[in-house]
């Protein structure tokens, strides 16, 4: 549990950091809910791409062209990976 934890608060950094549509200070606590529950159902960096173009587009009324959302999901499943494989 205590390991998920850890994933969950890392992945939240990442996604606010992100800041698609510039907001800046937050603003995307739904989205990134959404997000990090899809990084634990998927592995698949275009199927995830897909789903996190999809929860903010839906949110925003705006498309994030696909090579950004791919690029944050692969590190996104690059997190998920690495605390999966420590002991």
């Amino acid at each position: 549990m205590r390991k998920e934890i850890h994933t969950n608060l890392q992945l939240v950094d990442v996604l606010n950091e992100w800041d698609p549509f510039h907001i800046n200070g937050g603003g995307y606590d739904t989205e990134i809910a959404d997000t990090i529950q899809a990084v634990h159902v998927l592995n698949d960096p275009a199927a995830l791409a897909g789903r996190i173009q999809t929860i903010y587009g839906f949110s925003f009324e705006k498309v994030i062209p696909m090579d950004q959302c791919l690029k944050i999901a692969e590190r996104l499943l690059a997190i998920k990976a690495s605390e999966s494989c420590t002991l």
